[in-house]
């Protein structure tokens, strides 16, 4: 079932299985993707600061947006060489990709969409033992 999956593949899948080993450890996509390195998290660099020896809360607090470092790496790695593979290569997702670039996304960040896209459909795709079927792709493309 995962190999029906364009980009993934036979070893990327068998990997996916081996760090995963069940689909239903996570409620929805939403934890998948901060288990695998996908999810966007806002990280306060400033809370309080040391003026004059004592300890005060900021005015206004600093927040860097990023990728959640607590991740398994190797996920990470699979999802984010398919979404690479598949933004050069013809197919359904290239779609998907050329559509992200088109509402005026940067390429690494339509990359990174285009990773958790994978990465959602994956787990679908596992949790409910279908086949990827690329035309509910193109739909939500459209």
């Amino acid at each position: 079932m995962l190999t029906s999956i364009p980009f993934l593949g036979p070893i990327r899948a068998a990997l996916l299985i081996a760090r995963v080993q069940t689909s239903f450890r996570f409620r929805g996509k939403r934890q998948f993707w901060a288990y695998c390195g996908l999810a966007l998290e806002t990280r306060s660099s400033a809370d309080y600061r040391l003026v004059e020896g004592e300890l005060r809360r900021a005015q206004k607090p600093l927040f860097i947006r990023g990728l959640n470092q607590n991740h398994n790496h190797d996920l990470k790695n699979i999802f984010k060489a398919a979404a690479t593979t598949a933004s050069g290569s013809p197919g359904p997702f290239r779609d998907y990709y050329e559509t992200l670039l088109g509402k005026g996304m940067k390429p690494e960040m339509a990359r990174l969409t285009l990773a958790r896209k994978i990465a959602a459909i994956s787990l679908i795709v596992w949790k409910k033992g279908e086949r990827f079927d690329p035309e509910q792709l193109k739909a939500q493309a459209a």
